[in-house]
């Protein structure tokens, strides 16, 4: 009976890696800031001035308030002022006018102290009557509701007709800015530590985003450490990332997934996914292929997940030749046939570094 020809098998020799881990987080994104637009003073909408879910700039109109009483208050108010800059008109005339008599002695020093009085206090009704004119033209010009700051509105809360006030519990409309947004992250608070420890060290605390079928997203993240909170329910770390969004591709209340650096890029060893056997017991080992070509099996310690690889921390030394293809095959001690193993090419959604959980 011929011999039993040796088993099959493709291996691999492994060297060290540089590789960037990462942990794939879900995240939700911000307004960067939300305006809440409100009536300054109280009237009845008349306009809508803007289209709703549009862009809208600071100071751009949003709403007419009717601006008839805001008006004619101004009218009335520059009326008042008119008549007391004429009141100090003629007091300043007849101070003037009794100056030189008083210095001749032609009437008493009462009389002159009197004009002098009288010239005064119609300045200060003047003072008065312009701050008066200038607040009621406060009032007028608030009868234009504008949006205080850049972003996208939404839509409108209120209805030409509507009579709002600065008491009212809801807003005409909201706007949130679009430019730069965050996006809030949770991870267990045991990441934590590590994650500022490398930051300290000059790590480079910058993240990326996943959209639907894990695609990558043409934008980048600055994350915050210093805007951190712990979710009293979870126990887990909220994290924000703060994200320059100019295309607007990242909208409010949208979910994605961040890419966020687990430390800084470093040699390690790396196994394809197949290489791994696992027992009954759920333990991992790859086979490795000693000098005499004898497989042995040896317990392991995984890492990361990396481009369909395994990062593993203990259980091999480089330039061990470690088996992918055919250990179902193997036993301890066995000689086999080995070949150099081919890695198919990797996709574009599988070149980064992610961390199982």
């Amino acid at each position: 009976m011929p011999p039993t020809p040796p088993p099959v098998v493709t291996t691999l020799t492994v060297s060290p890696v540089v590789t960037q881990v990462t942990d794939d987080l879900p995240g939700r994104v911000v307004a960067g800031r939300t305006a809440e637009i409100r009536a300054q003073v109280s009237g009845i909408v008349t306009r809508r001035l803007f289209e709703q879910g549009s862009l809208v700039k600071a100071g751009q109109p949003l709403f007419q308030i009717s601006p008839v009483p805001f008006q004619a208050e101004v009218d009335s108010a520059a009326a008042t002022l008119k008549r007391a800059q004429a009141a100090l008109a003629q007091a300043q005339i007849t101070a003037k006018r009794l100056t030189g008599l008083v210095d001749a002695d032609a009437i008493s020093r009462q009389v002159y102290d009197n004009a002098i009085a009288q010239r005064d206090q119609a300045a200060a009704e003047v003072a008065q009557a312009q701050a008066n004119l200038d607040r009621r033209k406060v009032d007028l010009g608030f009868a234009t509701v504008r949006s205080p700051i850049d972003g996208r509105i939404g839509q409108e809360l209120v209805t030409e007709g509507a009579l709002v006030s600065q008491s009212d519990a809801s807003p005409m409309a909201r706007v949130q800015q679009l430019d730069e947004v965050y996006v809030d992250v949770r991870q267990p608070a045991g990441m934590l530590a590590a994650m500022r420890a490398e930051a300290d060290r000059g790590t480079p605390r910058v993240a990326h985003f996943l959209g639907d079928g894990n695609q990558p997203l043409p934008v980048e993240g600055h994350i915050l450490f210093s805007d951190l909170r712990v979710d009293e329910g979870t126990g887990d770390v909220v994290m924000r990332i703060a994200v320059k969004n100019g295309n607007g591709l990242l909208l409010p209340g949208m979910f994605v997934r961040a890419r966020v650096p687990r430390g800084a890029p470093r040699p390690m060893l790396r196994v394809p996914q197949e290489a791994v056997a696992r027992d009954s017991a759920g333990q991992p080992s790859v086979w490795v292929i000693d000098a005499q070509h004898k497989a042995h099996p040896h317990p392991v310690r995984l890492g990361a997940l990396v481009e369909r690889q395994y990062v593993i921390e203990e259980g091999i030394a480089a330039g061990d030749n470690v088996v992918v293809e055919g250990f179902d095959r193997l036993q301890n001690d066995v000689a086999v046939d080995a070949s150099p193993w081919k890695a198919p090419e990797a996709s574009t959604g599988d070149k980064q570094a992610v961390a199982e959980h």
